[in-house]
Order: C-alpha cells, then sequence, then structure tokens
C-alpha cells in the first residue's frame, strides 16, 4: 500500500508539472492578449471559417494561433485542459488538406481519446505517462479534412459523474459561475467551448455525458445512436460494456457549426475510418413537408424539475404552440423500470473502473457512494432495502439498491432480455403517438457545485435512458437560471431518497446565472431529424426574441 500511495503522488506531481511545462513552453505569441484579429477569427462561425482558409484569406496556423491564445485564457479561468498540443499541431496546421471540408478547424478532444505521443490518462495516476502508440480513428479522419487538434480536454476518474475532477487534473469550474461543475465526463470540453477556447469539440456519451456538460455550460451536441460515429481508439476504463451504448459526437457553440462539423465529418464516410460505423450517409430532412408532431415529458416519475428547469422547458412547449405545432403531455412506458434495468446493466463497470484507482487516489464522491453500496455484503443490503422499503415507504431507491450488485452471466443475459422488451415498449410508444419528437429535460437540475455528485450521482434518468433506448438525442441552451424567477415553492418535499439528493444543492440565488437547456429526442440513428427538430425550435425561439446567447469572455 505505501508503495501504491507514493507512485500515486508521484504521477500526480510529474502530470502536473508536465501540463504546466506544456503551457510555459509555448512561444510569447500565444501569451499575449488577443488582437482585434484573434477576435475576428475566434468568433467566425466554422463555416465562413473555412471558406476563408480555403481562399487563402486566412491561413490554418494563424487560425491555430487565435484559437490556441483563447484556449489558454480558458484554461486559466476554468482549468480544463490536460494536454497542450499547440506545438505538433503548429505541424499539422502547416500540412493540413485545406481543400479538406474542415480546412483549419481547430478541435479540441476529450482526454480519451488517443493522440499519439499522448498521454490518454483519463485522471487516473497509474496510467499517467503511457502515451498513445497511434491515433484514434476520429482523429485521423479530423485531420484527413483538414481539421487541426490542439488541446484535449478534462474528464471525471472514471469518466461516470457528471463533474470534471481528479487528483491528477484538479476541477474544471462552470465559466458562468464559478464554485459550479462545467458537467461530465466531457466536462472539460463544455467549459473550455463555452468559455470561446474552441467552437468544435469531440465528446462522448455513456449516460449523458455530452447532454448534460452541454446543459450544464450552455452549450450544442446531439448524441448519436452508436454506430453513427467513430470511436475506435479510446483509453476505455470498462471495456466490454456493451449493454447500453455509449457513442462520441461533437460539441459547439452553435447550432450551425454543429450541422457544418456532422455534415463534414459523415461526408468523410468515417465508416472506412472505423469498423464500428454503420455506412450511412447524411441524408436531408425537411420538416416543412410534414405535420411535426411532439411529445413533452414534463416529469420522469422519480425527480420533479426545478423551477429552472421547468421553465425552459415550458418555454419551448409554449413556442412551439403558438407558431402552431402541436405538443401533447406523454407519459412513455416507465423511465424508472427503464433506469433500473440500465444501472444494473452497468453496475459491473464501476468495479472495473475502481479497479486502476492507486491507495490514497481520491475517486469522484458520486462514485466513491455508489461503490459503498455496491460492496456492501449481501445480508446487509438485503435488510437495507427492507428498511427502504417498508419503513422509509421508498420503493424508488429500494428498487435501485436492490439491483445495484455484481450480475452473473445469465443475470446480464436476462437483463439484456428486459432491455429489448423495454425497447419494444417505447417503440410502440412512438408509433402509438405518432411523435416525430420528445422533447424534456437534460436533468432535472442546472449544475451541481463541486462536490455536488456525493448527493446527485443518481440523477440521471432523463439522459440514461435514451442511452439505454439507443435514442438520437440533442441539447439546445435556453435560458439562464434567474433568482427571482425560479425559487423553490416551500410547500415542495422531496418524494424519494433520489430526488432528495438532486435538491439538496438547489439554490437559484447562488446558481444565477448558469444555462440551463432542453432536449430534443428522435428514435434511433434519425441524428439528421433530430438536428432539424433542434433547428425549428431554436428558430422560433428567436423569431420571438428569446434566442440564446453565448457566454462573452
Amino acid at each position: 500500500m505505501l508503495f501504491s500511495y507514493l507512485a500515486y503522488l508521484r504521477a500526480c506531481r510529474t502530470k502536473q508539472k508536465e501540463r504546466q511545462a506544456q503551457v510555459d513552453g509555448l512561444p510569447a505569441a500565444y501569451h499575449a492578449p488577443l488582437s482585434s484579429d484573434d477576435a475576428y477569427i475566434v468568433d467566425l462561425p466554422i463555416a465562413h471559417l473555412i471558406e476563408k482558409v480555403k481562399s487563402g484569406e486566412l491561413s490554418a496556423q494563424e487560425v491555430l494561433q487565435s484559437y490556441g491564445k483563447k484556449a489558454l485564457q480558458g484554461h486559466t479561468a476554468t482549468n480544463c485542459l490536460t494536454e497542450i498540443m499547440i506545438p505538433d499541431a503548429e505541424t499539422w496546421a502547416k500540412q493540413c488538406n485545406v481543400d479538406g471540408p474542415l480546412a483549419g478547424v481547430p478541435v479540441s478532444l476529450k482526454d480519451t481519446l488517443y493522440v499519439k505521443g499522448y498521454d490518454a490518462c483519463i485522471g487516473y495516476a497509474d496510467w499517467v505517462g503511457k502515451r498513445a502508440t497511434e491515433d484514434a480513428a476520429i482523429v485521423k479522419l479530423l485531420r484527413d479534412a483538414g481539421a487541426v487538434p490542439f488541446v484535449k480536454t478534462n474528464v471525471p476518474i472514471t469518466l461516470m459523474s457528471f463533474e470534471s475532477f481528479s487528483d491528477v487534473t484538479g476541477y474544471t469550474e462552470n465559466p458562468h459561475v464559478k464554485g459550479y461543475t462545467a458537467g461530465g465526463s466531457s466536462g472539460g470540453e463544455a467549459a473550455l467551448i463555452a468559455y470561446g477556447g474552441s467552437r468544435v469539440g469531440i465528446g462522448s456519451d455513456g449516460a449523458g455525458s455530452l447532454r448534460v456538460p452541454a446543459h450544464y455550460s450552455g452549450i450544442y451536441t446531439i448524441k448519436p445512436s452508436v454506430g453513427r460515429f467513430p470511436k475506435t481508439g479510446d483509453a476505455n476504463n470498462h471495456p466490454g460494456q456493451e449493454a447500453t451504448g455509449s457513442s462520441y459526437a461533437p460539441l459547439t457553440r452553435s447550432l450551425a457549426d454543429l450541422e457544418t462539423v456532422w455534415r463534414a465529418i459523415v461526408s468523410m464516410q468515417p465508416w472506412k475510418y472505423d469498423h464500428h460505423v454503420i455506412p450511412i450517409p447524411w441524408r436531408e430532412v425537411n420538416l416543412s413537408e410534414t405535420k411535426v408532431r411532439f411529445g413533452v415529458m414534463w416529469h420522469d416519475g422519480i425527480v420533479t424539475p426545478s423551477p429552472a428547469c421547468a421553465r425552459a422547458l415550458r418555454t419551448i412547449v409554449d413556442t412551439l404552440q403558438k407558431h402552431g405545432y402541436e405538443v401533447i403531455p406523454v407519459n412513455p412506458p416507465s423511465p424508472y423500470e427503464g433506469f433500473k434495468i440500465a444501472s444494473q446493466c452497468v453496475a459491473d463497470s464501476c468495479k472495473l473502473s475502481d479497479h486502476n484507482i492507486y491507495t490514497g487516489e481520491s475517486n469522484d464522491p458520486g462514485m466513491t457512494a455508489a461503490m459503498k453500496m455496491y460492496d456492501l455484503p449481501r445480508w446487509l443490503k438485503q435488510m437495507y432495502v427492507w428498511y427502504l422499503r417498508y419503513i422509509r415507504r421508498d420503493e424508488i431507491y429500494a428498487g435501485l439498491v436492490e439491483g445495484w450488485r455484481s450480475h452473473t452471466v445469465y443475470e446480464l443475459y436476462g437483463l439484456v432480455t428486459r432491455r429489448e422488451a423495454y425497447r419494444k415498449q417505447w417503440f410502440q410508444f412512438w408509433d402509438d403517438n405518432n411523435l416525430d419528437f420528445l422533447v424534456t429535460v437534460p436533468n432535472p437540475l442546472p449544475a451541481v457545485p463541486h462536490g455536488g455528485m456525493k448527493d446527485a450521482f443518481t440523477n440521471c434518468i432523463y439522459t440514461f435512458v435514451f442511452n439505454m433506448l439507443d435514442y438520437s438525442a440533442g441539447v439546445i441552451p435556453v435560458t439562464h437560471v434567474d433568482r427571482d424567477l425560479d425559487a423553490l415553492p416551500k410547500t415542495f418535499r422531496s418524494h424519494n431518497i433520489v430526488e432528495k439528493g438532486a435538491y439538496k444543492h438547489y439554490d437559484p440565488d447562488k446558481m444565477h446565472g448558469l444555462p440551463i437547456g432542453v432536449q430534443i429526442v428522435g428514435r434511433r440513428m434519425e441524428e439528421e431529424k433530430v438536428l432539424e427538430g433542434m433547428k425549428l425550435v431554436e428558430s422560433l425561439l428567436r423569431q420571438d426574441g428569446k434566442g440564446y446567447e453565448m457566454l462573452k469572455t
């Protein structure tokens, strides 16, 4: 244990010194304030940036330098970076494909993605110094498309949290309100993009790890169905977990940027880079040719959306109805049942994630609580479940605790069978209601303060259920927490332990100014349609003078 502890301390010091040396070793130009030309470049929509690089009006090196400056400022403000690859990126920029669909575009990467010669330690001290020997599939594709990967961004240790923190890399701040998380596990990406240090980054989502950071930080994303986007070549701390799928995808500062990047990546035929990707070219969707019908899920049956998040959802519903769109309240197949199945499917992933932690190394507070529950002796857990069910009268939490344990192969097969039966129920529900989209909150609460996942780690139902269903789901920012509008009614009482934990840190006065997003969900493999649904909603909001304004820094 002593040697493990000493190795942990040495690895943390080594990585922190290395990261600072990467920053300090950059040419002086990167440490200078942004010029008016720099500000102009980082404010350009990606489509315009590509045009100017292709025409020769801007060089990829100029663009990289402007974004490098802004990214370093963002890191100073939020601690969002893990690897600063700018010296190599300068070479890549000189050599970039100026005829490619992403010519000259700097792209940030979640720390999980392999870039040859760089760490992908994802917060584990044990993985510090283990350099990648080749690029991830998406990194190869991006460079072939003319893009320039230039930094990697922070994640939570174990990747199973909505807060990005580890002893190796520290806390990532929300750029809107200090002391609050930017989300996880793609939290470093969300913080950097919201700050303006990148216009596009690549993250991943296994239970909400794209959508919750987008919601917490005020940016845009679409979680695709598994098989639509490259994923080979990442630092996977729970390999083989396929019962609920995870997928990579872009996060961006605007919806136009999101469309530009998605179209560009699909145009590169990603199935030629990664055997996981299904060969589906980009499909044009025209919503004006059909009568679009929205379902709204106001409540998942477990955690009541906070006044702030409910207000954002109500804004979307009211706007759609005002413009003549049909929006119906729906009660889909029990999200709670789906959450129970999904959580049991990933329970053993937590154990796998825990194996790499050194003696003395901090785990995420939520994961620490989850592992304590996972490791309880079976007899003691049964007693606790009995107490929850019959004394506390909390069937919600009792049902979750009961299944939070190791499963045999036979039990896992049974869970997958239950998952498929549940998917069939949703398939029928969607048809019965003739839905094009489902709108709901991405999370019932705004961003939590640092350490808040200790109480709120089970609060992921609104996103996790759509991973289990493998649906396409996007998030658009809508508004901000308002201390005068979003107070919790004095009559509010939590109905279960999950809801109680979620609300423990809800304080609209302290949260004032944090972003609030709304989730727009389509069926499996409907990324293009979901994008059009997001565009429709945002255009109506802007028509009514309710468009979201990105953070200016």
